[in-house]
């Protein structure tokens, strides 16, 4: 995810501003935050659906802090990142250049997300609280969808053993990275594999 680190929120904000379709809502202020990245599943071409509960969020640029495949024995021997964040062997994520990641926050806080896929459509994604029946449901405004607000460059995906202690970063093959954008992560011997699609978080829509 090292293709929007340059920009920052507020440059991003800026431009989205330009690009959004209509008024938010006349008691809705956008703030501007520190860019983030949700980790999202669901139909690309919905525009609103359920499952937000087994959406992410990084509240950092998970890219600068990776881990290359190559320096996965140092990571392995240690269990932390050089920058400080915990691993999981029994549950790890890669982006698309190949680098390990630390998993994202889970569950995705409710709230009104400022997202887009640095293309050409920005939106309001409403994420609502878990209802009684533990599944949270999410919308696009102005009838976007969650494809036209992925980041196609920014790919993720995580992974989980098969079988008892079958999955590790060590059987990842270096040479299917890096991957092209829009494209599956790849799959990894022993590891059930889970893609998720990135949305750049660039504010919060909130009632004014």
């Amino acid at each position: 995810m090292h293709t929007i680190r340059r920009l920052g929120g507020g440059v991003l904000l800026a431009m989205a501003l330009l690009v959004l379709p209509g008024p938010v809502g006349a008691a809705t202020v956008i703030k501007p935050i520190a860019t983030q990245f949700i980790a999202a599943l669901g139909d690309p071409g919905a525009s609103s659906g359920t499952g937000a509960e087994s959406w992410g969020l990084w509240r950092e640029d998970p890219g600068p802090r990776g881990v290359r495949l190559s320096s996965y024995e140092a990571l392995k021997a240690d269990g932390v990142a050089p920058a400080l964040w915990k691993f999981d062997r029994s549950d790890w994520w890669l982006e698309e250049h190949g680098l390990i990641m630390e998993q994202p926050e889970f569950p995705l806080p409710p709230g009104k997300y400022v997202v887009t896929g640095g293309r050409e459509v920005t939106a309001v994604l409403t994420v609502h609280p878990k209802g009684d029946d533990g599944l949270q449901h999410w919308e696009l405004d102005n009838g976007a969808t969650l494809y036209d607000v992925t980041h196609l460059r920014c790919r993720s995906a995580r992974y989980t053993p098969a079988t008892a202690n079958s999955c590790s970063p060590a059987k990842a093959r270096m040479t299917a990275f890096p991957v092209a954008p829009g494209e599956s992560m790849p799959p990894v011997e022993g590891c059930k594999k889970q893609d998720y699609e990135v949305l750049i978080v660039i504010g919060m829509a909130v009632d004014n």
